[in-house]
């Protein structure tokens, strides 16, 4: 492929992420009461979330199916407003939520959310390291 064909479109920002969930009211429950993030619009058994100027969306998988088989996505990272390493683990224990750190990394929060879904918390400080 010539150069010229390889810088003809430029991506600017992530429009949206899907999330295969088994139970997209358990799932909206997590990601809007939990973490946060605030309905754009629903059609059918699907529910787009607004995350800053990002999109996730919940897609509700027929009953059966094996929402992993065949998924490229490894997992989904949020940007938190605030708080720090220390804050974010805190109220993750406190709520009963599931989740580990990276090691040599005080910035990212790996969570256990529904359906097996990784979402990765980084605090404020790891953009500034960027």
């Amino acid at each position: 492929m010539a150069q010229a064909a390889l810088t003809s479109l430029k991506a600017s920002s992530i429009d949206h992420v899907v999330l295969h969930v088994r139970d997209l009211d358990l799932a909206k429950k997590f990601y809007v009461d939990f973490l946060g993030l605030t309905v754009a619009h629903e059609h059918g058994r699907n529910s787009f979330l607004h995350c800053g100027s990002q999109v996730v969306a919940l897609f509700e998988a027929p009953e059966g199916a094996d929402i992993h088989a065949g998924s490229e996505m490894n997992h989904l990272a949020l940007t938190l407003e605030s708080g720090d390493y220390d804050q974010v683990s805190a109220l993750l224990k406190e709520a009963g939520v599931p989740f580990r750190g990276r090691a040599g990394d005080p910035y990212c929060i790996y969570l256990a959310g529904p359906d097996g879904h990784r979402p990765q918390l980084t605090t404020p400080e790891a953009g500034r390291r960027r």
